[in-house]
């Protein structure tokens, strides 16, 4: 168990966080959330012990294990991948690698025999012998190849050390596990498993992520961090969304009855608690949501961006036929007789286990680079937007200011319409006037949508279009895309985005593709399907 005892974290001026008791137990997986700057992974290293707080004190259950997933990935270039997942556990590789010194020694005395086997007796104690197909396991269930598993930690790409560093902090089943958005990086294969895994955990989680169905999944309470303080929440994400969305409203509403609105909350309450059945911890969670009380529902100070596309003028019935498209890239095939058409209102998400094809599709679709062979035609009647992985290249000018930069593409250049698009986009006031080239990762992303919107657009292609965003911005641009009239071609990591949104399904594969009419959530659970996209692999 962790317990929390009256801590706060100030920086210079700014509070973060004031008086925060918490008690964290095993069992349990809670889901830290809160506005970006609220203090979400200063808490996490907090209670790692890499950040001393301005007051009060984290209390770990002597004996316990904690273990942190790092974000350094330069950290073990010299160890090979399985060395990198048992260091999880520094006790046991300290141990290993005391014994193989032992045991290589020229001269092996009496003292040494002992020492050796004091180290054999706490080897077996934390199931040593096992370590290594322990370690081969998880990185097997994420996805790391076994070719890689001897390799050194230098040799690997970005997307497998993120793989590997997770691997090494579940390793081991620490007691304790501290996980700052494990999801980044990670296929939805990988996240598929990690969710699994997770769900079967019998320890204490806490986990920071921007991933809503990963949090609906694996979460068992919410920490929200908002107003100074922290609130801990029974329930998943949806749970405090809804609950919290609720709170506002009828705190909006003082003129309604109390009895009311003590109706309304103990009607969302027992719903949602029905709803928690269908989870593999339902039953427990079932019985945490009964106990809610309705001082436990407090409203948010969250802001909401808004987003709305109203496309300039309705598709006619062709929007886009595609005839075998192929792209190589460094002598490896990428797009191969890629053929299919686009109806209208399709949503389609496009999969691959390799991200450049899809984002190669649809560079191609968009004009910006050639295929090897093959040809694509929009119909007459369609006007595309496109919202690209990396939109670094649009803030290349450091005199732009927002309101300058969105101004390129209106027609209406007054800047009382302008701001009217930043103010949906929560850029308000002196905001809009902060130099284009200088604004964060999400603040860029919210850029571009407002010039999204801005087009009129009746088909938009979007590459990962939650990349950087924070969940408030996520919930709105899914919202805004649900109810989009027009048609999609996207990619995404975003599991509860793709379900709510695709109504088909191209798997992109070095053979071809696979393409079906279905929800994701149908795609993913179909084994025939499964089988095809894996021969096409294989025919590859």
């Amino acid at each position: 168990m962790i317990t929390v005892s009256n801590v706060s974290l100030s920086f210079q001026d700014k509070k973060l966080f004031d008086n925060v008791n918490l008690k964290f137990t095993p069992g349990n997986c809670y889901g830290v959330i809160g506005a970006n700057g609220a203090g979400k992974t200063s808490f996490i290293k907090i209670l790692s012990g890499e950040l001393v707080p301005t007051g009060g004190e984290v209390i770990v259950t002597p004996g316990e294990r904690l273990a942190v997933l790092k974000q350094d990935h330069f950290q073990f270039d010299q160890f090979t991948v399985l060395q990198t997942v048992i260091l999880g556990h520094k006790r046991l590789y300290d141990i290993m690698q005391e014994k193989d010194a032992l045991y290589a020694k020229p001269d092996f005395s009496e003292e040494d025999g002992e020492k050796a086997a004091a180290l054999e007796s706490e080897f077996a104690e934390l199931d040593g012998w096992n370590a290594e197909s322990d370690a081969e396991r998880l990185l097997t269930g994420l996805g790391v190849d076994v070719s890689l598993h001897g390799k050194q930690m230098q040799e690997l790409d970005g997307n497998d050390k993120v793989k590997v560093l997770l691997a090494q902090a579940l390793f081991g089943n620490p007691h304790i596990l501290l996980l700052d958005e494990p999801t980044n990086h990670l296929d939805i294969a990988a996240i598929t498993w990690l969710e699994s895994f997770l769900l079967d955990y019998p320890n204490t989680v806490i986990v920071i992520s921007h991933d809503r169905h990963f949090l609906n999944q694996v979460c068992t309470h919410m920490v929200d961090i908002d107003f100074g303080k922290m609130n801990l929440v029974v329930g998943n994400y949806d749970f405090w969304y809804e609950s919290s969305q609720l709170a506002q409203r009828l705190l909006a509403e003082q003129n309604r009855k109390k009895e009311e609105k003590i109706k309304e909350l103990q009607t969302f309450i027992e719903r949602f608690s029905s709803n928690a059945s269908k989870a593999k911890q339902a039953t427990s969670r079932k019985k945490l949501l009964e106990k809610i009380t309705l001082d436990d529902i407090r409203p948010s100070s969250r802001r909401y961006p808004y987003v709305g596309f109203t496309p300039n003028r309705e598709a006619g019935k062709d929007i886009l036929s595609v005839e075998g498209i192929c792209k190589t890239v460094d002598g490896v095939p990428l797009l191969k007789d890629v053929t299919f058409t686009v109806n209208k209102g399709d949503k389609i998400v496009f999969s691959s286990h390799n991200e450049l094809a899809r984002t190669l599709l649809f560079q191609i679709l968009m004009g910006e680079i050639e295929p090897d062979s093959g040809s694509f035609k929009w119909g007459v009647t369609t006007s595309q937007s496109y919202l690209p992985r990396d939109v670094n290249a649009y803030f290349e000018d450091p005199e732009l200011t927002i309101i300058d930069w969105l101004r390129q593409f209106s027609e209406d250049k007054h800047e009382s319409y302008i701001r009217g698009f930043l103010g949906k986009m929560l850029f308000s006031g002196d905001d809009a006037l902060k130099k284009a080239q200088v604004l964060s990762g999400g603040e860029k992303m919210r850029c571009m949508f407002s010039k999204l919107m801005l087009s009129g657009a009746n088909v938009l292609l979007l590459d990962d279009p939650t990349n950087h965003l924070d969940l408030e911005s996520i919930t709105a641009v899914n919202n805004g895309l649900k109810a989009f009239p027009g048609t999609m071609l996207f990619t995404s990591h975003d599991l509860e985005f793709i379900e709510t949104i695709a109504n088909r399904v191209i798997e992109l594969t070095p053979a071809g593709i696979y393409d079906k009419q279905t929800s994701f959530a149908d795609f993913l659970e179909n084994e025939d399907a499964q089988q095809r996209i894996a021969a096409l692999y294989a025919d590859a």
